[in-house]
């Protein structure tokens, strides 16, 4: 089945797998071709995201099992859909042991299991740690045995043959695991975890037989012609990532593969038997697009002005990744230490070079300038451990050497954890760039540079993913799109934000700043929701309060700062009242990424319930029921009626979604170029136009600044002379110039085929 677009469902226990088949007509009509789903196969008892696999060898119960998964299917085809998938062959879940048959086998046979080699598991350190137990002195006197298993409250191990006798602790001792104090699980865990997460333990799939124990299910979907693409998760943890996906293209030769592979601003795609990425990528370059670049240095004056500080973006990072590799992930640290026990200065040395590592990993011998450049730095901000730094480097450089392998799947998670769940959180001048894939430094991007990328895209990665929503992003595309608008208003927001902070104080400016950026980004929105994101931010960011030691006095002041926006008055009304002058130009730029993003070279994927206004924050809000019902009548009037107005119920983006994405799957050949159309005029600098080879996709950015220029003037598009159809309001238009006012008449955005 062709591949046009595909739409991402969260499918989880609240909305199964036969909830998803139920979507499937609409699915079509809406326009994609395939429908992507969160991971499907069994996960820790109550998840609610799939990602914490605890049995390969079945769909998950919880979301309807095999009968769900057929009926999945026969919807799909009943539909003319295809299935992409989400696997995760970088960790398993054992935050519930006797979910995993696996796990439970290991801890119960320990270093002898049959499954010992399917976890990262070092053995040379003893028992394997398991941190569960209260940080109290005698937690684990709290211990007790039932039957054939040790119990720790609601938690069940496993008691090893011939070890039963004796009080619980004595059983304890005799165990092949040791249950400790849940505070040693970041600086002596000995098994390799997700990112800092203690309850999933990374799998081996470099060996053939975990590879095949942990695909043989999913694969016999893709061989019985169920499932047409694959979405991997996390590749950057793993030993040899480009090992695996080779080792997965050969068994799944025609399968559209994408890699959740997080590049950094400028850096390449290893050349790897995929499709691409899964888009943040691109969401970092359509976004930017919509940012009035020349206003940055506002921005920078009003976060000197609220912090007190100068600290760069650079600075900031270095010490939050810093922080990460050395404390949050000490027990990666000390294995790799263990590997170099002659060089006294490793563990400093190796986490200044991962704190200065300029993006997520190297793939050896590709990327090795990456550690050339983190060697240099690192000597520049630390001269004392040059001679440690360069025998350290030696040995990192060489591929198949186990420091190097294991300071790659380092470097990725103190990445992750140092800037996407910390410093992005408390670097917050503009907070419509923090996203995952960018670089905040980075203001905005220049419609040169836009080109430039997609041209690029095309020529290299054609099939790649695009996407401007996923349940990983730090907000959603509307939200993005509405913050955008305060690039064009740098003296309004100042204003507004410095009489903000003083009617509701909170001790930490960053955050606040970060707060009310929240809020007006997603405004109106109930108060539970912008606590829940307010209190993760905080404890993201680390600096008032944290996840492992909350701060009460900390989080009082943060609760009030809140409750103060919903109940006083003058000041909900000024929030609400600033929220209202920024929507219309935020719904332009809504309006304007989605289309550049359905029609720009790549595979566009739409979010669930994005084909609508979507004002979400960070998870688990992006993660709440969408109602597809609503959806469902509203694309109905759609077929039946006039275009609608651009207004609160999204209709005019549901027309701009699907339009185009039927546009995709009905006329592939339309899509197949890049050239660039540039307008003239006074103000054709608010104009993003290009030609994908018969379609012209044409959007209206910086809103704001056309307005106060009074319109479009004497813009004009040159085409070719041919007549052309805009496909939102099904007008005709001919001739070599036309004018971007009668274009842009009804909506900021239009599409024009070729008649």
């Amino acid at each position: 089945m062709p591949l046009s677009g595909t739409y991402r469902v969260q499918v989880r226990p609240e909305f199964p797998l036969k909830a998803a088949a139920e979507v499937a007509d609409y699915l079509a009509d809406l326009g994609v071709s395939h429908l992507y789903t969160a991971p499907l196969l069994t996960a820790t008892p109550g998840s609610g995201h799939g990602y914490d696999v605890v049995d390969h060898s079945q769909v998950n119960p919880a979301l309807g099992g095999e009968e769900g998964r057929l009926a999945l299917r026969a919807a799909l085809d009943g539909a003319g859909l295809g299935l992409v998938i989400d696997i995760v062959p970088n960790h398993a879940g054992v935050g519930v042991p006797a979910a995993n048959p696996t796990w439970w086998d290991v801890l119960k046979r320990g270093e002898q299991s049959a499954y010992a080699k399917f976890y990262d598991i070092d053995w040379s350190r003893g028992r394997l740690l398991i941190p569960v137990l209260a940080d109290e002195p005698d937690a684990v006197e709290q211990l007790k045995v039932e039957g054939d298993e040790l119990h720790y409250f609601d938690k069940r191990y496993p008691i090893a043959e011939g070890t039963g006798g004796g009080t619980p602790r004595e059983v304890h001792d005799r165990q092949h695991y040791e249950l400790a104090n849940w505070t040693r699980g970041d600086s002596e865990l000995n098994y390799r975890r997700f990112f800092t997460i203690t309850d999933l333990a990374g799998l081996r799939v470099e060996d053939p037989e975990v590879f095949a124990a942990t695909h043989r299910e999913i694969l016999r979907w893709y061989d019985e012609g169920a499932v047409q693409g694959i979405r991997v998760d996390h590749p950057d943890g793993l030993r040899d990532p480009g090992e695996y996906l080779r080792r997965l293209h050969e068994a799944a030769p025609d399968a559209w593969i994408t890699v959740e592979k997080i590049l950094e601003p400028g850096e390449k795609l290893p050349d790897w038997p995929v499709a691409g990425t899964t888009g943040y990528d691109a969401l970092a370059e359509i976004c930017g697009v919509f940012v009035d670049p020349g206003t940055e240095a506002f921005f920078d004056t009003l976060d000197h002005h609220l912090t007190g500080g100068e600290r760069s973006w650079q600075d900031l990072m270095h010490g939050t990744k810093l922080h990460a590799a050395s404390t949050l992930l000490a027990a990666e640290l000390a294995r790799m230490c263990r590997l170099v026990p002659e060089i006294g200065a490793a563990p400093r040395a190796l986490a200044e070079l991962a704190a200065c590592f300029p993006v997520y990993r190297s793939y050896l011998p590709f990327g090795s300038r990456h550690l050339a450049q983190a060697r240099s730095e690192a000597g520049r901000r630390c001269p004392a451990l040059i001679p440690a730094l360069d025998q350290l480097t030696a040995r990192l450089r060489r591929p198949e050497d186990e420091l190097a392998i294991r300071f790659q799947q380092y470097t990725g998670a103190v990445m992750a954890k140092g800037v996407e769940d910390t410093a992005f959180y408390r670097w917050t001048r503009f907070t419509a760039r923090n996203e995952v894939g960018n670089d905040p430094a980075k203001f905005g991007v220049h419609p040169d540079e836009f080109h430039e990328y997609a041209a690029e895209r095309l020529r290299k990665w054609p099939e790649t993913m695009t996407t401007l929503s996923t349940h990983d992003t730090k907000r959603s595309e509307d939200v993005r799109a509405r913050l955008a608008v305060l690039s064009e208003l740098p003296g309004d927001w100042t204003e507004t934000i410095r009489r903000w902070v003083r009617l509701a104080p909170l001790p930490d400016p960053a955050l606040a700043h970060l707060i009310w950026q929240a809020a007006v980004g997603a405004w109106p929105l109930p108060r539970e929701r912008l606590q829940a994101y307010a209190l993760k931010a905080a404890r993201e960011a680390g600096a008032g309060t944290t996840w492992q030691h909350p701060d009460d006095r900390f989080e009082t002041a943060l609760r009030e700062m809140v409750d103060k926006i919903y109940d006083d008055p003058a000041l909900h009304a000024e929030v609400t009242d600033f929220a209202t002058a920024i929507t219309a130009p935020g719904w332009s730029n809504s309006l304007g990424q989605k289309l550049i993003q359905l029609t720009m070279p790549g595979v566009p994927d739409t979010y669930q319930g994005t084909e609508l206004w979507d004002f979400s924050l960070v998870d688990p809000d992006n993660r709440r029921p969408v109602d597809y019902g609503l959806r469902r009548e509203l694309l109905g009037r759609l077929d039946d009626g006039p275009p609608p107005p651009i207004d609160p119920t999204g209709a005019a983006k549901l027309l701009v979604t699907s339009r185009t994405l039927r546009l995709r799957r009905q006329r592939p050949e339309l899509f197949t170029g890049y050239r660039p159309v540039f307008a003239e005029g006074r103000v054709c600098d608010h104009v993003l136009a290009f030609d994908r080879g018969g379609v012209v996709a044409v959007a209206t950015r910086l809103p704001v600044g056309l307005s106060r220029h009074g319109g479009w003037h004497d813009t004009t598009l040159s085409l070719d002379g041919h007549t052309w159809r805009e496909v939102f309001t099904n007008t005709s238009y001919g001739g070599y110039r036309l004018a971007v006012a009668d274009l842009l008449h009804t909506y900021p955005v239009a599409l024009l085929v070729k008649e």
